[in-house]
């Protein structure tokens, strides 16, 4: 369970990470379901313990956190908050740091139109398919913090939070 030290969805990232390196392959196989609402209730017992299955806002975002670690396997948690990364994905590797794309900055504002976390789950669904595809480390502890955060602190900050990431760039301060 969460370890009074640390965050909630610090430790339930890494909680995730280290059961899917061990030979229990039915939790990622659940966790992989977990997303999706035809088959979420086989992640039940596994998320259970960390929120209120039946509160979608608390679910939700547990339920794509899971499901996206399920399906990428990352080694250990990443650092690039989630604006960053529809950034890189779209990076040439070169002049272009992706946020200049169009096709970037249209996944950011779909992102940004959004009025609740549970909204954001649905699109970031794609989006974190897209970030696995590119082996881009997100940080998905983060991702997980912003999601759980209030209606009102999700618009007014964490939004903004994520265009001040896409955007940013090295040396401009």
């Amino acid at each position: 369970m969460a370890k009074k030290d640390k965050p909630k969805s610090e430790a339930f990232v890494n909680t995730v990470i280290e059961k899917l390196k061990g030979p229990d392959t039915a939790f990622g196989a659940a966790l992989r379901r977990a997303d999706n609402p035809a088959t979420k209730d086989q992640s039940w017992e596994y998320l259970c313990p960390w929120c209120d299955i039946t509160k979608g806002r608390e679910y939700n975002p547990f339920a794509l956190i899971g499901a996206a670690l399920a399906k990428a396997k990352p080694d250990r948690n990443g650092d690039l908050g989630i604006g960053k990364a529809i950034a890189r994905c779209y990076s040439d590797g070169g002049t272009s740091g992706g946020n200049e794309q169009p096709a970037a900055k249209i996944k950011l504002r779909r992102l940004l139109a959004c009025h609740t976390a549970e909204e954001a789950c649905g699109i970031l669904r794609s989006l974190l398919g897209l970030i696995k595809s590119r082996g881009i480390a997100l940080d998905y502890a983060g991702l997980l913090k912003d999601l759980l955060s209030t209606t009102e602190y999700f618009n007014e900050i964490i939004k903004a939070k994520w265009a001040r990431d896409f955007y940013y760039k090295k040396g401009e301060e």
